[in-house]
């Protein structure tokens, strides 16, 4: 999202606490003028003068890391969405929220629709992430009623592509670092769980055109809609890497989700045709590179 920022020509401030990102995914945009970093939590607010948009990206999203410290990741999606929306109010602009596919929890409804509320368990073990999320998405649409803020929901499916952390923990990265160093490939569950994944480079699209667009004040479903089993996903990666890796099954995680499918019709109609143009042959190619390159 900074390189398409920078490119399209703004002055970008990047903050992060590194508590799942990396120096070394912006190592290469220190030297521009264009670009400063701050090393900040959002917990804590922030201040800055003369901004013209905000994109609120902060949040583990991996069961592994928000899992972790659950209390933490609340405070995150709570304190800090919090923080940045009085941050907007202050400068009169605009504010994107990521949100997340998470907030349909275990869905009834496939595929999901933005009018479906969803079925989360409010104290499951994945509960600081969903619950954490939909607060978010709370506050967001409380800050526009009660203060006119332009606030901008998206609600994120499964993304994947390079600079992705090795040890990220979701399943893509998983299958292909596995692969790659020829261990057991550990699928959850009976593998026939259907996911639908979206490549990076589709997902700032969208983003960039969420922000710059005429959108509704309301959520809006960004991902693509082609689903897969996590079994055929890993079969994928095996026949890419060409690794011998062998298979092997545990049992499924606490209210892990046994489908998720994006219905994208309201993206589709409001950010003037979007759709995902990578597909996952080519996107999982890109994203296996990367990792041969870093490992």
């Amino acid at each position: 999202m900074c390189e398409r920022l920078i490119k399209e020509g703004y002055n970008v401030l990047c903050v992060d606490n590194f508590y799942t990102g990396s120096m070394e995914n912006i190592r290469h945009l220190l030297h521009h003028s264009e670009f400063t970093f701050k090393e900040h939590d959002i917990t804590d607010p922030i201040t800055a003068d003369n901004i013209s948009f905000i994109f609120n990206l902060a949040c583990p999203a991996s069961p592994i890391h928000y899992q972790e410290d659950a209390i933490f990741t609340t405070k995150t999606s709570v304190v800090g969405t919090l923080n940045l929306l009085d941050l907007a109010r202050k400068n009169s602009c605009p504010i994107l929220q990521a949100s997340t596919s998470e907030v349909y929890g275990n869905p009834h409804v496939h595929p999901q629709t933005e009018d479906y509320y969803g079925n989360v368990n409010p104290i499951g073990i994945r509960s600081c992430y969903d619950e954490g999320k939909r607060c978010a998405e709370s506050l967001c649409m409380d800050y526009y009623r009660q203060y006119g803020i332009d606030v901008k929901i998206i609600r994120i499916f499964n993304t994947y592509g390079p600079r992705m952390a090795k040890n990220d923990g979701r399943v893509v990265s998983n299958f292909i670092v596995q692969a790659l160093q020829e261990e057991d490939i550990t699928i959850y569950g009976d593998g026939n769980q259907g996911r639908s994944f979206q490549y990076i480079d589709d997902l700032i699209e969208a983003i960039f055109r969420v922000m710059k667009d005429d959108v509704p004040h309301t959520p809006i479903n960004i991902g693509n809609p082609n689903e897969i089993s996590v079994k055929d996903l890993a079969d994928m990666v095996l026949r890419i890497t060409k690794s011998k890796s062998a298979v092997t099954f545990k049992s499924l995680p606490q209210d892990d989700p046994c489908r998720r499918k994006p219905d994208i019709n309201l993206a589709i109609k409001v950010l003037d045709g979007w759709t995902p143009q990578v597909c996952l042959t080519d996107g999982l190619k890109y994203t296996i590179d990367y990792f041969r390159d870093t490992l």
